[in-house]
Protein backbone atom coordinates (compact mmCIF):
# COMPACT_ATOMS: atom_id res chain seq x y z
CA UNK A 1 0.00 0.00 0.00
CA UNK A 2 1.29 3.49 -0.38
CA UNK A 3 2.41 5.53 2.49
CA UNK A 4 1.01 8.49 1.00
CA UNK A 5 -2.63 6.87 0.85
CA UNK A 6 -2.09 4.84 4.48
CA UNK A 7 -0.84 8.87 6.00
CA UNK A 8 -3.58 10.33 4.50
CA UNK A 9 -5.95 7.66 6.07
CA UNK A 10 -4.10 7.90 9.75
CA UNK A 11 -4.64 11.64 9.25
CA UNK A 12 -8.11 11.26 8.80
CA UNK A 13 -8.35 8.64 11.50
CA UNK A 14 -6.38 10.77 14.16
CA UNK A 15 -8.96 14.00 13.04
CA UNK A 16 -11.98 12.38 13.83
CA UNK A 17 -11.16 10.92 16.73
CA UNK A 18 -9.28 13.60 18.21
CA UNK A 19 -11.43 16.69 17.39
CA UNK A 20 -14.21 14.83 19.25
CA UNK A 21 -15.95 17.27 21.68
CA UNK A 22 -14.73 16.50 25.50
CA UNK A 23 -17.17 15.88 28.01
CA UNK A 24 -16.72 17.38 31.14
CA UNK A 25 -18.59 16.00 33.69
CA UNK A 26 -18.23 17.65 37.02
CA UNK A 27 -17.62 15.84 40.13
CA UNK A 28 -21.03 16.01 42.48
CA UNK A 29 -20.57 18.04 45.95
CA UNK A 30 -19.69 15.97 48.59
CA UNK A 31 -20.74 16.68 52.55
CA UNK A 32 -18.24 15.97 55.30
CA UNK A 33 -18.97 13.00 57.03
CA UNK A 34 -19.58 13.82 60.51
CA UNK A 35 -19.14 11.23 63.35
CA UNK A 36 -20.11 12.41 66.90
CA UNK A 37 -19.90 10.21 70.34
CA UNK A 38 -21.80 8.22 71.85
CA UNK A 39 -23.73 10.55 74.77
CA UNK A 40 -22.18 10.22 78.17
CA UNK A 41 -25.24 11.35 80.20
CA UNK A 42 -24.91 13.84 83.23
CA UNK A 43 -27.65 15.29 85.48
CA UNK A 44 -28.66 18.28 85.44
CA UNK A 45 -30.77 19.51 88.81
CA UNK A 46 -31.95 23.17 89.97
CA UNK A 47 -35.19 23.97 92.52
CA UNK A 48 -37.74 23.23 89.76
CA UNK A 49 -36.47 20.59 87.98
CA UNK A 50 -33.98 17.84 87.12
CA UNK A 51 -32.94 15.91 83.64
CA UNK A 52 -30.35 13.77 81.90
CA UNK A 53 -27.97 15.73 79.18
CA UNK A 54 -25.40 14.52 77.47
CA UNK A 55 -21.64 15.50 78.50
CA UNK A 56 -20.52 17.47 75.02
CA UNK A 57 -22.92 20.11 76.16
CA UNK A 58 -21.70 22.77 78.43
CA UNK A 59 -24.63 24.07 80.45
CA UNK A 60 -24.73 27.82 81.10
CA UNK A 61 -27.18 28.74 83.71
CA UNK A 62 -28.45 32.08 82.63
CA UNK A 63 -31.07 32.54 85.65
CA UNK A 64 -33.29 30.03 87.42
CA UNK A 65 -35.29 29.96 84.58
CA UNK A 66 -32.98 29.83 81.75
CA UNK A 67 -30.05 27.40 80.70
CA UNK A 68 -28.50 27.15 77.33
CA UNK A 69 -26.20 23.78 77.01
CA UNK A 70 -23.87 24.66 74.33
CA UNK A 71 -21.87 22.79 72.15
CA UNK A 72 -19.14 24.26 70.72
CA UNK A 73 -17.65 22.02 68.58
CA UNK A 74 -21.16 22.02 66.57
CA UNK A 75 -21.38 25.53 66.70
CA UNK A 76 -24.96 25.21 68.36
CA UNK A 77 -27.09 24.91 71.60
CA UNK A 78 -30.27 23.79 72.97
CA UNK A 79 -32.33 26.91 74.61
CA UNK A 80 -34.49 25.58 78.01
CA UNK A 81 -36.50 27.51 79.79
CA UNK A 82 -38.97 27.31 82.58
CA UNK A 83 -42.14 29.03 83.13
CA UNK A 84 -44.50 28.76 86.62
CA UNK A 85 -48.09 27.58 85.61
CA UNK A 86 -50.30 29.94 87.51
CA UNK A 87 -53.82 29.87 85.47
CA UNK A 88 -52.00 30.42 81.75
CA UNK A 89 -51.30 26.86 80.93
CA UNK A 90 -53.79 27.41 77.67
CA UNK A 91 -51.84 30.43 77.07
CA UNK A 92 -48.35 28.67 77.26
CA UNK A 93 -49.13 25.95 75.00
CA UNK A 94 -50.24 28.05 72.80
CA UNK A 95 -47.53 30.35 72.65
CA UNK A 96 -45.11 27.42 72.78
CA UNK A 97 -46.76 25.75 69.65
CA UNK A 98 -47.08 29.02 68.31
CA UNK A 99 -43.58 29.18 68.28
CA UNK A 100 -42.79 26.16 66.49
CA UNK A 101 -45.20 26.58 63.87
CA UNK A 102 -43.77 29.83 63.08
CA UNK A 103 -41.02 28.09 61.36
CA UNK A 104 -43.36 27.10 58.51
CA UNK A 105 -42.41 30.14 56.67
CA UNK A 106 -39.06 28.31 55.92
CA UNK A 107 -39.93 24.77 56.98
CA UNK A 108 -40.87 22.16 54.21
CA UNK A 109 -42.63 20.24 57.29
CA UNK A 110 -43.27 20.08 60.73
CA UNK A 111 -43.82 16.94 62.89
CA UNK A 112 -45.41 17.08 65.83
CA UNK A 113 -45.32 14.05 68.73
CA UNK A 114 -46.95 13.82 71.48
CA UNK A 115 -44.74 12.99 75.11
CA UNK A 116 -46.50 11.32 78.02
CA UNK A 117 -44.73 10.18 80.89
CA UNK A 118 -46.84 8.66 83.26
CA UNK A 119 -44.09 8.39 85.99
CA UNK A 120 -42.89 11.34 86.44
CA UNK A 121 -45.87 13.32 85.54
CA UNK A 122 -44.58 15.19 82.33
CA UNK A 123 -47.07 15.71 79.40
CA UNK A 124 -45.87 17.40 75.95
CA UNK A 125 -45.08 17.79 72.24
CA UNK A 126 -41.82 17.51 70.64
CA UNK A 127 -41.64 18.98 67.19
CA UNK A 128 -39.32 18.08 64.62
CA UNK A 129 -38.95 20.57 61.97
CA UNK A 130 -37.65 19.60 58.25
CA UNK A 131 -36.17 22.24 56.26
CA UNK A 132 -34.27 25.45 56.45
CA UNK A 133 -36.07 26.55 59.80
CA UNK A 134 -33.49 28.41 62.09
CA UNK A 135 -34.46 25.46 64.86
CA UNK A 136 -34.33 22.06 63.47
CA UNK A 137 -36.34 20.92 66.81
CA UNK A 138 -38.43 22.38 69.62
CA UNK A 139 -40.66 20.67 72.49
CA UNK A 140 -42.18 21.66 75.93
CA UNK A 141 -43.21 19.63 78.25
CA UNK A 142 -45.93 20.26 81.43
CA UNK A 143 -46.83 19.14 84.88
CA UNK A 144 -49.98 20.52 84.13
CA UNK A 145 -50.07 22.17 87.53
CA UNK A 146 -47.06 24.14 88.41
CA UNK A 147 -44.32 23.82 85.82
CA UNK A 148 -43.97 24.49 82.13
CA UNK A 149 -40.61 23.71 80.47
CA UNK A 150 -39.59 24.69 76.54
CA UNK A 151 -36.39 23.62 74.92
CA UNK A 152 -35.38 24.74 71.49
CA UNK A 153 -32.00 23.44 68.86
CA UNK A 154 -30.10 26.59 67.72
CA UNK A 155 -27.32 26.32 65.30
CA UNK A 156 -24.72 29.70 65.11
CA UNK A 157 -24.94 29.88 61.51
CA UNK A 158 -27.08 29.97 58.68
CA UNK A 159 -29.81 27.59 58.39
CA UNK A 160 -29.17 24.68 55.46
CA UNK A 161 -30.81 22.08 56.09
CA UNK A 162 -28.75 19.63 54.57
CA UNK A 163 -25.35 20.79 56.09
CA UNK A 164 -26.51 20.90 59.67
CA UNK A 165 -28.45 17.51 59.70
CA UNK A 166 -26.05 15.07 61.43
CA UNK A 167 -25.13 17.74 63.91
CA UNK A 168 -29.13 18.66 63.79
CA UNK A 169 -29.83 14.74 64.36
CA UNK A 170 -26.87 14.72 67.45
CA UNK A 171 -28.75 17.86 69.23
CA UNK A 172 -32.42 16.73 68.34
CA UNK A 173 -31.23 13.13 70.08
CA UNK A 174 -30.10 14.88 73.12
CA UNK A 175 -33.06 17.07 73.29
CA UNK A 176 -35.29 13.78 73.61
CA UNK A 177 -33.06 12.61 75.96
CA UNK A 178 -33.53 15.72 77.70
CA UNK A 179 -37.79 14.97 77.77
CA UNK A 180 -37.98 11.51 78.77
CA UNK A 181 -35.28 11.88 81.56
CA UNK A 182 -36.98 15.07 82.60
CA UNK A 183 -38.46 14.89 86.36
CA UNK A 184 -39.66 17.69 88.57
CA UNK A 185 -38.41 18.66 92.10
CA UNK A 186 -41.07 20.16 94.09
Amino acid sequence: MNFKVVGLMLFIFLFFVGCQEEVFIPKPKAMLRLEFPTPVEVEFKNDDFSFVYNELAKPIVKNRNAIILEYPEMKGAIFITHKTVTDNLEKLIVDAQKLSFEHMKKADKIEPRTFINEDHKVYGTYFQIVGDAASPSQFYVTDSIKHFVTGSVYFYTKPNYDSILPAANYLQADMRAIMETLKWEK
